[in-house]
């Protein structure tokens, strides 16, 4: 019986299940597949790798020690969290590798507890003191000299102590509660007078004041030693014993029910739930006496397993401040100025410059970033669309933005024009549920048709339609991309966007919004392939076909790029590709369960994932079949909640030069020597150099300078 679900629409019901785990009846074999779990773990170690790299500039070493932090906390409150569900639960099989979630658990305390060590050293004592001779210093409060004491005893007297709550734990008082990632003192006191021993702790207060307070001359100390040199001004007349730091990590994942009648109110309940989840994750300082330790497992109620003993700072995950704090530019890598895509720069027939649906009726174009702009392209697609008064609607989708985008209020604009406005908000993207509310509100004030979508299902979809007048009839403009419509990431992340005229993808768009809007459920579409109703078969089909048009005389290739390889069905169909002779080359960044270079089975499939200077976003498909190429961009990665609960857009990219393009960046990382691994059959991941005497190959650098070089010329003369 179907189920209503938000602005009374029906929904279909889902059984709500793992949403990467094994589906019912598929078969388990750990030859055929590495732990997604642990896989994962591998990919943060390559991070780690390059905060360990001396040919990476200081600050951007510092970059990647806060990264590795900051994707090990979420690691923990999403998936490490799910396991120990799990082994409560008392679920033995989830997983295609054969794994019980206790074991996995084992292996990850094991694996974590050896790379952080790694990780607290490359920070302690190769950073910091490498960072001080070049005059930047992160010093403890014992470093500090005269002058700067008085600083900080000042900051302590006017910021810090107005905004600190001492609270004690224990004398018949209750446990306080320790919020999701804040950084606690504990401390032992002792009370002179009556002899007696007690704990408090006091948390530092980084959401109010920075991590590391800056002063004079290029010197940062840790806000939590400030508060523990001055603990005597906390607690009159008590004798401090020992002070040591703790952290915790709660379970931050939240299911909204596909019974929900108000996908809002139900996303806003989930979020106030989310700060009172299950502990999964205690690190304290190394040395910690047992008298602060033993208090804290016990009212925790922690395994072993969840305490992670830490040498050094912990919450290293902040010092993004600082490697992102202006100065040292000789310590940072060169400033990337993104270009503008060369058919959107001002034409020297045309010195006003062609607007961005002028460009797309001359043919498609293809951006990719952060190498072209999106400023000069998806923004000011829309930003154009706003202004022309020909144009009838716009309709995006939003997963992940930012609140400086200037996407967003162009829609109210477009409301205030007279423009039909539709925005499919994701109320349910993860930790950015509360930007995503904002704006849903912010929008449907202004008069937005605001869509929330289907409890069951997340639209991670990335696609703008516009809608224009052109004398008796409407065209399709369409924008279908990679990544999210966030200024901020598409300066930091690699994705490409598609813009087309073409009319079987404007229907296809068009008809996804009606889905998402209405009641409709399409059951084809024309040329996108659309999760979850017909991506997985498609996909599974263009495998098929290119095993089958595979000739010793014509053979044929599959080259994907994604963020991860987990499901197991996609799987077997490459290892099926691999046993018929096809050539399989894949770029997957992080989480790859496909095992290569088995004989029998993988053996002419390749895998390598390549990190650097910018996150690899795009995702890329490619069938090659004789002399017929089909290649695909869009949102999925191939894992079976993409495929299978998500709604997602892959696209094809008919134009065979932006077809070429779309390769060329795909095969310059599989070639990549200087900030690449390729995964062996034994999961171990080889980092790649270049063989004595060749060249030394580093795509996102190659990248640039094409875009450069395409930024100097238009039309094949150089630019005014």
């Amino acid at each position: 019986m179907a189920k209503r679900g938000a602005a009374g629409r029906s929904v279909t019901p889902q059984k709500p299940l793992e949403r990467d785990a094994l589906p019912a009846g598929a078969e388990m074999d750990e030859g055929l597949f590495f732990n997604r779990e642990l896989s994962w773990l591998a990919f943060n170690d390559r991070v780690l790798q390059l905060a360990e790299s001396a040919d990476e500039p200081l600050l951007e070493r510092l970059k990647f020690v806060a990264i590795y932090a900051r994707n090990l906390d979420e690691f923990f409150m999403i998936r490490v969290a799910r396991l120990h569900e799990q082994v409560r639960a008392n679920v033995a099989r989830l997983v295609p590798d054969g794994a019980a979630p206790g074991n996995t658990l084992d292996k990850l305390h094991e694996g974590i507890f050896e790379q952080s060590k790694r990780h607290s050293a490359i920070f302690e004592k190769l950073l910091r003191p490498a960072l001080a001779e070049k005059g930047l210093r992160i010093l403890n409060a014992k470093e500090l000299d005269a002058d700067q004491r008085a600083q900080v005893d000042q900051r302590f007297r006017e910021q810090i102590f107005p905004v600190l709550t001492p609270l004690a734990i224990g004398l018949g008082r209750h446990f306080p509660y320790i919020s999701n990632l804040s950084l606690s003192l504990a401390v032992l006191l002792r009370d002179p007078e009556a002899g007696e021993e007690s704990v408090a702790r006091v948390k530092v207060p980084k959401e109010l004041l920075p991590r590391f307070l800056p002063l004079k001359n290029n010197v940062f100390v840790p806000l939590e030693e400030v508060i523990a040199q001055h603990l005597g001004d906390l607690f009159p007349g008590m004798e401090v014993l020992s002070w040591s730091l703790f952290r915790v990590t709660r379970d931050a994942d939240f299911t909204v029910s596909e019974d929900a009648e108000d996908l809002l109110k139900a996303v806003e309940t989930e979020l106030r739930q989310r700060r009172f989840g299950d502990v999964i994750r205690l690190e304290v300082q190394a040395g910690m006496s047992p008298k602060l330790l033993e208090p804290l497992v016990e009212a925790l109620g922690l395994e072993s397993r969840q305490v992670y003993e830490e040498q050094g700072l912990l919450g290293l995950g902040d010092v993004q401040a600082i490697a992102f704090a202006p100065g040292f530019p000789e310590l940072k890598d060169p400033p990337w100025v993104p270009v503008t895509q060369p058919r959107l720069r001002p034409d020297t027939d045309s010195p006003e410059g062609v607007t961005v649906m002028a460009a797309m009726r001359r043919g498609d174009l293809l951006v990719h970033h952060p190498y072209d702009s999106f400023a000069s392209s998806v923004e000011r697609f829309v930003t154009e669309a706003v202004a022309d008064p020909d144009v009838l609607a716009i309709k995006q989708t939003v997963y992940r933005t930012s609140d400086s985008s200037p996407l967003v209020p162009a829609l109210i604009t477009a409301t205030e024009n007279g423009k039909q406005a539709v925005c499919m908000v994701e109320l349910k993207a993860r930790f950015d549920e509360r930007t995503n509310i904002k704006w849903a509100n912010a929008l449907e004030e202004a008069g937005v048709h605001v869509v929330y979508g289907i409890p069951s299902l997340k639209t991670h979809a990335k696609a703008i339609l516009i809608v224009r007048r052109e004398g008796e009839r409407v065209r399709h403009y369409v924008h279908i991309g990679t990544g999210n419509y966030n200024p901020k990431t598409a300066r930091l992340y690699t994705d490409m966007g598609l813009f087309t005229t073409d009319p079987d993808i404007g229907a296809d768009v068009a008809d996804l919004f009606n889905y998402l809007t209405g009641f409709g459920r399409p059951k084809s579409f024309r040329k996108l392939l659309v999760a979850p109703l017909t991506m997985r078969e498609g996909l599974l089909e263009h495998i098929k076909r290119t095993v089958v048009a595979h000739t010793l005389e014509r053979p044929s290739r599959i080259q994907m790029k994604m963020n991860a390889l987990v499901d197991p069905g996609i799987i077997r169909a490459l290892y099926d590709a691999s046993r018929a002779g096809v050539k399989v080359e894949l770029n997957v960044r992080g989480i790859c369960c496909l095992r290569p270079g088995v004989p029998g089975m993988s053996e002419n499939i390749r895998v390598v994932s390549t990190l650097g200077r910018f996150l690899e976003h795009a995702r890329v498909y490619i069938f090659e079949r004789g002399t017929e190429l089909r290649c695909y961009i869009g949102s999925a990665d191939l894992m079976p909640r993409n495929l299978d609960h998500r709604v997602e857009i892959l696209a094809p990219v008919e134009d065979t030069t932006l077809a070429a393009q779309v390769r060329d960046s795909l095969e310059r990382s599989l070639a990549d020597n200087t900030h690449a691994w390729e995964l062996q059959a034994d999961g171990a991941w080889r980092r790649l150099t270049p063989p004595a005497g060749a060249d030394k190959h580093w795509a996102q650098g190659e990248v640039m300078e094409r875009a450069t070089r395409l930024a100097q010329f238009q039309g094949g003369r150089p630019l005014p």
